[in-house]
């Protein structure tokens, strides 16, 4: 059995077109032995328990792709185990498009992004919804945040994968920059003092004596 995820992305068609541009030999030996890919290990746990957003993808009953954003706090998507993955999804613009297209296909995309040090994970995985008084939601609720969750959103992982950091232009959020910029005014502060100091010390020294 192979990469979970090449098993899931890698259909006849994409294997096709990899043999015909030269780089199935790099991909094809992924549809061979153990299962990987599919279970999340302390580093996909880390990465996703830090994002504060991530993009999310379902499929519509004319078998459109459609593509909403998800955000909170860093932390918000759950790590329920290591084949679970779950949310609190918030009230919205009462389009209900992602709502409507779980009913029609359970199956998603999840794109998770991390700009400042240009890594992003993709996870296929397939949808319960469950509303708030499914004794699961207690896992999902972020307790006194701001917004009013409507539903619980469960995903259970059925493959991932990273991709490389080629052409992810590098973006800092506002606290990564607020701590950069906390830090070098605490160094500027600690100069201006040693400045002071030496001045206080060379003035001492030049004064004449009696």
């Amino acid at each position: 059995m192979p990469n979970k995820y090449a098993e899931i992305f890698f259909t006849e068609t994409v294997q096709s077109l990899q043999r015909e541009r030269g780089s199935h030999h790099i991909y094809g030996p992924q549809l061979k032995g153990a299962d990987t890919h599919f279970a999340l290990t302390l580093n996909e746990q880390n990465f996703i328990e830090a994002r504060d957003s991530f993009y999310l993808a379902s499929i519509t009953e004319d078998s459109w792709p459609y593509v909403q954003h998800r955000g909170g706090p860093p932390g918000f998507l759950k790590i329920l185990n290591e084949r679970t993955l779950g949310f609190a999804d918030f009230s919205g613009n009462m389009q209900f498009m992602s709502a409507a297209n779980f009913k029609n296909s359970n199956r998603v995309m999840m794109f998770l992004m991390d700009y400042v040090n240009r890594r992003r994970l993709k996870i296929a995985g397939l949808v319960t919804v469950i509303d708030n008084n499914d004794p699961r939601f207690a896992q999902l609720d972020l307790g006194n945040y701001r917004a009013t969750p409507e539903r619980g959103i469960i995903i259970e992982v059925q493959g991932f994968d990273w991709n490389c950091p080629q052409h992810i232009t590098q973006r800092f959020d506002k606290p990564t920059v607020d701590r950069a910029v906390e830090q070098m005014l605490a160094t500027i502060d600690d100069l201006k003092k040693q400045v002071a100091d030496l001045t206080e010390q060379l003035n001492q020294t030049n004064q004449p004596k009696n």
